[in-house]
């Protein structure tokens, strides 16, 4: 496949409700993967790709990214069009050797990775039951570029941010939050009392919304 990564199979022949989870800058494909166990009881086949930039962090250790960062100016839209091209190309080697549902697919980003679960699901939004952007921004530049918006309307997204991230500002996440609501994308929004990470009360959340959203969505008679 074209991207290095690391799997979490549950149980059974599948096909399994899938989550693809995407990390943050200097992370790596093993960042997320624990996260696996405690989701829906590990009910989910989680994937998690590894960025395809090289992060220097000092002596041997390397990390990895999906665009280039800018120290607050505007994001390099054309390296996250190329990012989001290698992981749709992923994603559909992925469907041939992974038992993946395809009607229970859903995206995750941590913070860069936020902004590549945003550009995939509000790219294509009927490949994708959820979405959950966590510690993340939604880049302005980025929507000029995503094709008609107006099918997000369908696409559940869930925003968690920490009240003392000082990495991302949570006034990017609010702003975010405002701006989904406005092309009217059903939004789920949480604050919490923590830095740039997933502690136990936003973990605890998640995994309840994924449920509802992916694992038992209700569907409404037409």
């Amino acid at each position: 496949m074209n991207l290095l990564h690391t799997v979490f199979a549950p149980s059974g022949a599948g096909p399994h409700p899938t989550l693809l989870t995407l990390h943050g800058w200097g992370a790596n494909a093993l960042d997320l993967l624990g996260l696996a166990p405690y989701l829906c009881d590990g009910k989910f086949l989680v994937l998690c790709p590894q960025g395809p930039l090289h992060v220097p962090l000092g002596g041997a250790a390397m990390g990895y990214g999906w665009f280039p960062i800018t120290m607050g100016g505007p994001i390099d839209v054309k390296a996250v069009i190329a990012a989001r091209e290698a992981l749709r190309q992923f994603l559909t080697e992925a469907r041939v050797q992974y038992p993946i549902d395809p009607k229970k697919l859903a995206v995750l980003g941590f913070s860069q990775g936020g902004v590549m679960a945003y550009s995939l699901g509000l790219g294509e939004p009927e490949r994708f039951a959820a979405l959950a952007s966590l510690s993340s921004w939604l880049p302005q530049d980025l929507l000029s570029v995503l094709p008609d918006v107006a099918a997000t309307e369908q696409l559940p997204v869930l925003i968690q941010h920490g009240k003392r991230d000082e990495m991302v500002d949570v006034g990017r996440a609010r702003q975010s939050s405002e701006t989904l609501r406005n092309l009217r994308v059903p939004i789920t929004y949480r604050e919490y009392e923590m830095g740039h990470e997933i502690n136990a009360n936003s973990l605890g959340d998640l995994s309840s919304w994924l449920h509802e959203k992916v694992m038992s969505p209700i569907v409404l008679a037409s």
